[in-house]
């Protein structure tokens, strides 16, 4: 385990701050959101449950130039933020050295009670911002699927199923996905 850099009392963090921590290896995971650090714990097994299973659905159907990744992944998008999705969805050419160099044809994130707030708020909005052209949300206690599309630049609320419902998709390629089958029985 590394040991944590001083980091600054006051104001927002800079990329340079970030990347003095961001390879601490204490179990936490580190996001930086418009300069505020955002630290959440090591995730739970039904959270896992439901990345790994939406990684397999997406990348047995993906295109070939297509890469599906799952975190921790940064994503450094202009400004002062870093997001880690629990799914990421890019085309092959923006998978750099270190982190993923191009937008996000997807994001995804898995709810906990520690990542609510952001998933569905800050996240959200720096995603839209970004302008990637999908972002999914995935609550694995409910099990729901809730889909945003951007349209003229803002995300509009496209499909929200739950249970044995199925999401019929387009993007980031046509797909349906049924919340219930990601989670199983580990709820």
């Amino acid at each position: 385990m590394g040991l944590m850099p001083t980091l600054p009392r006051s104001g927002p963090l800079t990329l340079e701050d970030f990347e003095a921590i961001r390879d601490v290896d204490d179990g936490h995971r580190y996001e930086l959101i418009d300069g505020t650090l955002v630290v959440t714990p090591s995730p739970v097994p039904a959270h896992q449950n439901a990345v790994q299973e939406l990684f397999l659905r997406l990348h047995d159907t993906k295109p070939a130039d297509i890469r599906v990744f799952v975190a921790p992944l940064d994503i450094r998008f202009a400004g002062d933020t870093v997001l880690q999705p629990d799914v990421l969805v890019v085309p092959r050419s923006a998978v750099g050295g270190r982190r993923i160099e191009g937008d996000p044809l997807l994001a995804v994130e898995v709810l906990s009670p520690s990542t609510r707030t952001f998933d569905l708020g800050a996240k959200l909005l720096r995603y839209q911002r970004a302008g990637t052209p999908a972002y999914w949300v995935i609550d694995p206690d409910e099990p729901s699927l809730r889909v945003w599309e951007l349209r003229d630049d803002v995300y509009v609320e496209v499909a929200h199923v739950t249970g044995d419902e199925v999401a019929r998709l387009s993007l980031p390629w046509p797909i349906e996905i049924a919340p219930s089958h990601l989670v199983d029985d580990l709820r």
